[in-house]
């Protein structure tokens, strides 16, 4: 691998990790062998997200935008009857709400409308900028935070599995598709609440996690292949 020319790499992101979390990871492994390098990802996971991370290093870090603005498919939980603050299990629900008249059709139906260009809005509990500060920096210093709503794709949204009080899915979306705000929708679209209880990315564009390394793997791969300096 010659990762001063640039490579691509696949990391499964590991549960309660950052994108930077592992960004420096890898990083500071590669800094060992070939010296100064940059090391960039294509897209960010929340903490509590598992699943495909792009990281680029050295000059396919140009590459970065190309590969944000692929198609993505996640997979998951919603949680039905409650809501966070974060919009996920981050933090403890603040409310909670009926669900007695939530059908499996309901459920399927509601999916379905969801589907093709929507409006959402992004959590404040997040990275989105305003006034040049990510919302989520103010949100947690408990100032008022307004985020704008924003157009996004939800290509598909299918509920693979339905056991109240929650329900698993897959979704293809566009870039700059939040979950969490999908999830939030999804709960009130029903008259109801609903968060993002677990997420995992697994494609984006034609990468596959089945393709992508374990971080630890990784890492041990990194610091014991020292002659990456010459290779190419």
């Amino acid at each position: 691998m010659n990762f001063i020319e640039g490579e691509v790499l696949l990391i499964n992101k590991p549960l309660t990790w950052t994108s930077f979390d592992v960004v420096n990871k890898v990083r500071y492994a590669l800094k060992k062998h070939v010296g100064k390098i940059k090391v960039g990802h294509a897209g960010t996971l929340d903490p509590l997200a598992t699943g495909l991370l792009i990281l680029c290093t050295g000059k396919m870090t140009k590459q970065i935008e190309n590969f944000q603005a692929q198609e993505k498919e996640y997979t998951g939980t919603i949680f039905i009857g409650a809501t966070t603050a974060t919009y996920d299990s981050e933090m403890q629900p603040d409310a909670t709400f009926e669900t007695a008249h939530i059908t499996d059709e309901l459920l399927l139906n509601t999916a379905q409308k969801f589907v093709g260009s929507i409006e959402q809005y992004p959590p404040i509990f997040s990275a989105v900028k305003i006034d040049g500060k990510a919302a989520y920096m103010s949100a947690r210093n408990g100032l008022a935070v307004e985020t704008k709503a924003r157009t996004v794709e939800i290509k598909s949204f299918e509920l693979t599995k339905i056991e109240m009080p929650e329900v698993a899915f897959k979704v293809v979306c566009s870039k700059g598709t939040y979950i969490r705000s999908l999830a939030n929708d999804f709960g009130k679209a029903m008259n109801s609440g609903a968060y993002l209880s677990s997420l995992c990315r697994t494609k984006i564009g034609d990468f596959k996690l089945e393709n992508a390394w374990e971080l630890d793997k990784l890492i041990e791969y990194l610091n014991t292949k020292v002659e990456i300096k010459e290779e190419s």
